[in-house]
């Protein structure tokens, strides 16, 4: 006789182990190491399952009603249970119904009784749909949906929850968890497709279509540009920014991630459609771009022979005040000349003031005279410098300011501007500028392009590529955050930039920029900056590590309250024009220089 439990069992001899086929079972590769059964959730390890079902729904549903819970940041698992059921026996039980209730009625009104409302309405509904299903234009279902959430901590459970029945009942949709019934509530919402909490209601064709989720994880419109592709169902990525609250774009990723190349897809697409775009570059990463649609790229250099004056005006609009214009631009070149000077006292603060609405005072530019001859008569920096020279208190302010006037820096920044915007592609490059003028030099930039935008209202995209240098300095940051804040009355989407993700995430005008950019973009990013993110834009355990995980343009696309995984994907010819690769930078140069050589 053989005994099972006498007979070796079959071994599988590895390189460093022994599996024993026999115990071995695939469930055991795929079961979580622990996992308890309360009457009230599950536990997985280190997470916390929680299931619920929906036992009451209001007379009518509107479409969409389901969008806000499946949009919510909280991980979770729906199941839908729908089964057919036989008109015939529809049929039979309503008619049984429309007698009960008929009924009902007779002899209310035989006592003299108030009119039932409720009641009235009920055996409308009922005759109605018996009509609907007799005429095959509705049909019967039972109708089961059921709920997983999952979380860290009985805490957050509770808080999920809580904003869940909130949303359901807000719509009188009513949800009960599945209380000693938690594990089959987890199998029926697992894709095993077993109903095992068996839960379900009557319900007719049209109110059971508004439950069906399409608008999930979609961000399409008929309008704007692709994106990229949409990783959680393959679908495109086709969004307007112009059509949002505000045009602002938030773009955070590290070094080699492909921010750049996003942003560059991003403008050649849009430029398709006949937007003007504005690039400050610090890198000089967007000038084989320009070359290749046809635009301007100005290399800003001490050496340059491409100019900017820090004192140049906008050219007032028929709503705007010449005086606030004035103002506004004197309190701006106040905080570009503290960077500039390496920081002021207070004093120095208040001369300096009085010494800039001097220095236009004296080429009559003034709210008295006539805006339109302002162009005429722009000072320079030497022209303040003068005005300096002659007033009390202005000792040290003017050795400083002698470098920028008369020493080695002279040539860039005590020139009249020289630079003109003619095309609907402009980049300003600053790689070439010296180190520790690069932040001088970008809010040069930045109030010089700031004037262009406020002289004649378009769409336009301003591109500000690592915009930490601004951040970096409180004038610096206070000038981005006002031109973000202020880009909708003009037209203007503003594009920020950075790998810097700490600093610029620590500033509060960083935070401020972030809240007034109704698109972010977030691709891959270092462990450092991570946990900063995720607190910023409440992002799940899992959204946590795909950003941290995620290939190259791999990321989360945010627009308003949506966001979707994107891939932003080029064709072949769009990728020969924005690549960043270095080498296959070189290798097209090369390939340009020998067709044209012939």
């Amino acid at each position: 006789m053989d005994f099972p439990f006498f007979k070796k069992k079959k071994e599988v001899e590895t390189e460093d182990k022994i599996v024993d086929e026999a115990s071995f079972n695939i469930k055991d590769v795929i079961a979580p190491p622990y996992l308890g059964i309360t009457q009230n959730y599950i536990k997985l390890e280190e997470r916390i399952a929680k299931s619920f079902f929906i036992f009451s729904y209001p007379r009518y549903l509107d479409t969409g009603w389901l969008s806000p819970v499946i949009n919510l940041n909280s991980p979770m698992d729906i199941s839908f249970f729908i089964y057919p059921v036989s008109n015939e026996l529809i049929l039979k039980k309503l008619r049984k119904k429309i007698t009960q209730v008929s009924s009902e009625l007779l002899e209310r009104q035989e006592k003299g009784l108030i009119r039932d409302p409720v009641l009235e309405a009920g055996y409308q509904d009922i005759e109605n749909l018996r009509d609907k299903i007799v005429t095959s234009q509705e049909k019967m279902f039972r109708f089961g949906l059921y709920l997983t959430v999952y979380e860290n901590t009985e805490e957050k459970i509770k808080e999920t929850e809580t904003t869940l029945r909130s949303i359901f009942e807000s719509r009188l949709i009513y949800i009960k968890p599945a209380l000693f019934r938690q594990k089959e509530g987890f199998i029926s919402t697992s894709p095993y497709g077993l109903d095992l909490l068996s839960t379900n209601i009557p319900i007719n064709t049209e109110p059971l279509s508004t439950t069906f989720p399409f608008i999930s994880f979609d961000l399409s419109s008929n309008e704007g540009i692709l994106y990229g592709i949409n990783g959680h169902n393959s679908s495109l990525v086709l969004f307007d920014r112009f059509s949002l609250e505000n045009s602002n774009m938030v773009v955070f990723a590290k070094s080699g991630a492909g921010k750049s190349y996003a942003v560059k897809l991003e403008i050649l697409r849009y430029l398709m459609t006949g937007i003007d775009i504005i690039v400050i570059d610090p890198e000089n990463e967007y000038e084989f771009l320009a070359d290749g649609v046809g635009g301007n790229f100005f290399r800003i250099s001490l050496t340059s022979k491409s100019h900017v004056n820090p004192f140049d005006l906008p050219t007032p609009g028929p709503d705007d005040n010449p005086e606030d214009i004035l103002r506004s631009n004197v309190i701006n070149l106040v905080g570009f000349l503290r960077i500039m000077l390496g920081g002021l006292t207070i004093e120095e603060d208040s001369i300096l003031d009085q010494a800039i609405s001097e220095t236009y005072s004296l080429r009559d530019i003034t709210p008295q005279s006539n805006p339109n001859t302002w162009q005429e008569k722009i000072p320079v920096m030497s022209d303040l410098a003068e005005i300096l020279e002659n007033m009390s208190g202005a000792e040290s302010m003017t050795r400083r300011l002698k470098k920028f006037t008369q020493g080695t820096f002279a040539g860039f920044f005590n020139q009249k501007s020289n630079i003109e915007i003619d095309k609907n592609f402009i980049v300003f490059g600053l790689k070439d500028m010296q180190e520790s003028l690069k932040p001088v030099a970008l809010f040069m930039i930045m109030r010089y392009v700031w004037n262009i935008i406020r002289t004649e209202a378009k769409r336009r995209i301003l591109v500000i590529d690592e915009a930490w240098w601004l951040i970096n300095s409180e004038d610096g940051a206070s000038f981005l955050f006002g031109v973000v804040k202020r880009a909708r009355k003009y037209w203007l989407g503003v594009t920020t930039i950075t790998q810097d993700v700490e600093d610029f995430m620590k500033s509060s005008y960083g935070k401020a920029i972030i809240t007034n950019s109704s698109l972010q973009l977030l691709l891959k990013q270092s462990p450092a900056a991570i946990e900063l993110l995720q607190k910023t834009f409440d992002l799940t355990e899992q959204e946590k590590m795909l950003l941290l995980e995620s290939a190259v343009g791999e990321g989360l696309f945010f627009a308003g309250r949506k966001h979707v995984f994107i891939s932003v994907k080029a064709s072949y010819t769009e990728d020969q024009i924005i690549t960043t690769n270095p080498e296959e930078v070189e290798k097209i140069k090369e390939a340009r220089k020998k067709l044209a050589t012939g």
